[in-house]
């Protein structure tokens, strides 16, 4: 007969019943979940990258059985790069941003639709048919418009149209969404995957958004992981910014989470995706493991 006493058992028993409060609380609620392509780097060994893929379809198995709807929203741009490499093509970055002409083009619709999208629902669906892929092309999706002439054929989300999304979460699907997208002419571009995904939990009154990236969160100092910063309100986040603490790739991350907050959603999150089952600790525990950014100051406690 098992022993219910002994410390695994305990264990497991404990972390159900501190999820109960939270898989509840979010049970038919919308969370929007960026997964980075970093997470996904193509400098990892494969048995880390399909680790971690792994661990994520499992996570967004699991959420999607306890009744949460969730839409994936992908990034690629390291996959982009390995792969223009391989073809002799040198990236050409201005501002941080990847210049865009019609060849570059051409390979991230490639690698976003035709490779990185396929991995991630083929994760998922192993444990079930539940995810389907999508770009921001289909059904009308996302209207986009040229970010910057200099940049070629990046994008900026100008509309959302979430008819397609309704209609598979309504069925209990998990939509994949590439961040490729076209304007009102058909002019395809490539869009910065935080930006999309703040606009889709804005346009979807999700409950939450999740950015997953290749750092613990924000950091008072964004050199040292030990000044990871649990909790923050937009305001504090704005401070933040402008005294440069925030740099970089984390900037547009910020900005995406303080865009859907002004939108109605609840709480965004900036978590590390490559820690196993980030999302479940991050969504059904009290401590949580990244940053968690309210509109308003943050009370004490996880308010996931």
């Amino acid at each position: 007969m098992t022993d219910y006493g002994d410390t695994d058992s305990r264990l497991v028993v404990k972390v159900l019943t501190e999820a109960l409060p939270y898989i509840n609380r979010f049970r038919d609620k919308t969370i929007v979940v960026k997964y980075g392509g970093n997470v996904l780097d193509p400098k990892d060994t494969n048995t880390e990258s399909k680790s971690s893929l792994s661990d994520f379809a499992s996570d967004i198995a699991l959420m999607t059985a306890v009744g949460i709807k969730v839409v994936v929203v992908h990034g690629g741009g390291p996959q982009i790069g390995e792969f223009m490499t391989r073809l002799g093509k040198e990236p050409v970055f201005v501002n941080g941003l990847r210049v865009t002409d019609a060849e570059t083009l051409d390979i991230a619709r490639m690698v976003l639709i035709g490779k990185v999208n396929l991995d991630i629902v083929g994760a998922v669906n192993k444990h079930g048919p539940l995810a389907v892929g999508l770009s921001g092309e289909d059904a009308g999706l996302i209207n986009a418009e040229a970010l910057d002439p200099a940049l070629g054929f990046v994008g900026d989300v100008q509309g959302v149209d979430t008819a397609i999304l309704h209609q598979l979460l309504n069925q209990n699907l998990v939509p994949v969404v590439a961040t490729i997208a076209s304007d009102k002419g058909g002019q395809m571009y490539n869009i910065n995957a935080d930006s999309v995904a703040g606009a889709l939990a804005g346009a979807l009154g999700a409950e939450k958004l999740v950015l997953l990236t290749d750092v613990s969160g924000v950091r008072s100092d964004p050199r040292d992981p030990d000044t990871l910063i649990r909790k923050l309100s937009t305001a504090q986040l704005n401070a933040l910014i402008s005294s440069g603490s925030v740099e970089g790739g984390m900037i547009p991350k910020a900005k995406s989470c303080m865009a859907a907050l002004e939108n109605g959603v609840r709480a965004a999150h900036i978590l590390d995706g490559r820690l196993p089952h980030v999302l479940l600790v991050e969504l059904f525990t009290e401590q949580g493991v990244g940053t968690m950014i309210t509109a308003a100051a943050p009370s004490k406690g996880n308010e996931s």
